[in-house]
Order: structure tokens, then C-alpha cells, then sequence
């Protein structure tokens, strides 16, 4: 059986800002075996790690990811919106993390955030960057562009896949099957008990988000899910210890 998988969501993002290092450095101390983040590309064609396609929210910068290029987004204090102890934290390279990830055995989810600003081959570009550092077996490629998901299993079909949507999908397995997927990525609502046993017998796993409320992680184990994706390992470590499931 598959070792089950404590997805930190954007890194310890209760704990420090989002998407940044200190996020994924903090997510390793409190028992993080994976990592969900989220990759765009920069005007100069830098794949980095942030949510929103605005840098607004985060750095304070009202362009969109895509008009920046590297150099000047290196420059940009992505920590302090979150609190002043993390004055000068940087929106990461995805090399920064996929170096991380190899040196402690992570699985690293990378949410392709190509929905709204199309951003012509990244896909490619992704496969490229996990292949250079050998973690095609260590990485799940999700979005909600299942176009691209399904461009992805063409392009690396040992890369693993993740179908992200929100609700109503029916017999999402099926349709997992239809664009390669192998993995559902389900908002924590739209998951039932023989949903998530349907998917098992089919080889297809469940990893729900953004579950951080203890019960709701408990009521999601009981269902049989593959992992969990949270803003707080911590309290899944502690859920999972309780229950004696393997977290590692």
C-alpha cells in the first residue's frame, strides 16, 4: 500500500508567508512529507512559485508575475505583507524547491496555474526542470487546466498527474481515466466514502484540499484517502499519529 502523504499547502502556510522558503523549510520541521505549491513563469521565462497571478497581494507590487522578469522579482519582499520577521523573503525558483524536495525525499505536488494567463509550454518546461533534478518519480503534476494535465501525461507519462476541481464531478475516476490522471485532487466537500473506495479499485488516489480542522482530517482518514493537503502538517501529523497511520 502507498505510504500516505502529508501535503503541506503553499508550505506551512499557517506559519509563515506562502509559497516562499521559510514556508517549505517550516513544513519539513513539523512533519511534512510533501509539498503543494503553485508554479507561474516570469517575463523572461524563470518558472518561480507563487499562488495569485498578481504579485499584489504578496509583495505589494501591482504587476502580474508574467510582466516581471526574474531579476526584478528577486528583489521583491514577498514575507512582510505576512509579518515583519519575514522582511525580504523572495518568491522561489522552482529549482529552489525541486532541490529541497531531492535532498529530503519529498513528494512535491506543482499546481501548474495556467488558467487564467494561458502560459504556452510550460508544461514542457516543468517536465524539463523535474527531470534535471531526478524526481520524476517524487512529483504530482496538478491543475485545474485539465487540457494541460492531459498534455502532461503525453509529454512524461512516469510523471504523475492530478485532476484539481472543485465539486460535482461525476464518477471522477472515470474521468480521471479520460485525461491520463492519476490522482484526484477534490475540494475536502466533494469527496464520499465509496467515491474514494471506487477510485482505489481503479488505482486512482484521493488527495483532498485545504483540510485544516482536525475532525474534518479525521472524517477524510476514515474515508480511505491517499493524502491530505493542509496549511497545518502539524495537526495532520498529530491526527495521524493518534490513529497509527504512517505519515512517512
Amino acid at each position: 500500500m502507498a505510504q500516505f502523504i502529508n501535503f503541506a499547502h503553499r508550505g506551512a502556510s499557517a506559519y509563515c508567508p506562502e509559497n516562499t522558503m521559510a514556508a517549505f523549510r517550516k513544513a519539513l520541521e513539523l512533519g511534512a512529507t510533501g509539498i503543494e505549491t503553485d508554479v507561474q513563469r516570469t517575463a523572461d521565462g524563470r518558472l518561480v512559485l507563487i499562488h495569485d497571478e498578481s504579485l499584489a497581494r504578496t509583495t505589494g507590487d501591482e504587476r502580474l508575475v508574467q510582466q516581471v522578469n526574474a531579476e526584478d522579482l528577486a528583489q521583491l519582499d514577498a514575507g512582510s505583507w505576512f509579518d515583519p520577521s519575514f522582511a525580504n523573503e523572495r518568491v522561489p525558483a522552482l529549482e529552489e524547491l525541486l532541490e529541497l524536495g531531492r535532498q529530503h525525499q519529498l513528494v512535491l505536488n506543482l499546481e501548474l496555474k495556467n488558467g487564467i494567463v494561458p502560459y504556452p509550454g510550460m508544461e514542457a518546461e516543468v517536465i524539463r526542470a523535474v527531470r534535471s533534478f531526478d524526481m520524476s518519480q517524487q512529483v504530482i503534476i496538478s491543475s485545474f487546466n485539465h487540457y494541460s494535465l492531459a498534455l502532461c501525461k503525453v509529454l512524461a507519462p512516469d510523471i504523475r498527474t492530478g485532476v484539481l476541481y472543485m465539486e460535482g464531478l461525476y464518477q471522477p475516476w472515470n474521468y480521471a481515466n479520460t485525461v491520463g490522471a492519476d490522482s484526484l485532487h477534490a475540494f475536502k466537500y466533494a469527496i464520499l466514502p465509496e467515491w474514494v473506495e471506487e477510485a482505489a479499485a481503479q488505482g486512482i488516489a484521493y488527495h483532498p484540499f485545504t483540510v485544516n480542522d482536525e475532525a474534518e482530517m479525521e472524517r477524510l482518514l476514515s474515508y480511505g484517502v491517499s493524502g491530505i493537503i493542509t496549511d497545518y502538517p502539524d495537526r495532520l501529523r498529530e491526527v495521524l499519529s493518534r490513529k497509527g497511520a504512517s505519515a512517512t
